[in-house]
């Protein structure tokens, strides 16, 4: 597995995750549920990322 692409990708969600708690009275009310529920997606998919990559590091 590449490590770098797996690092901009957990960097990026945590980020996009952020951008949207920070900034929630300026997104529109209407891509706010869809841009929460995305970021959402993401960030459980990068904190698997991490428990896998931190699962296989021996190997």
């Amino acid at each position: 597995m590449d490590k770098t692409s797996t690092i901009i990708f957990i960097i990026a969600a945590f980020s996009l995750g952020g951008i949207i708690i920070m900034q929630r009275n300026n997104i529109p009310a209407n891509l706010r549920r869809g841009l929460a529920l995305a970021a959402i997606v993401f960030i459980a998919f990068a904190f698997f990322l991490i428990v896998y990559s931190l699962a296989t590091m021996g190997s």
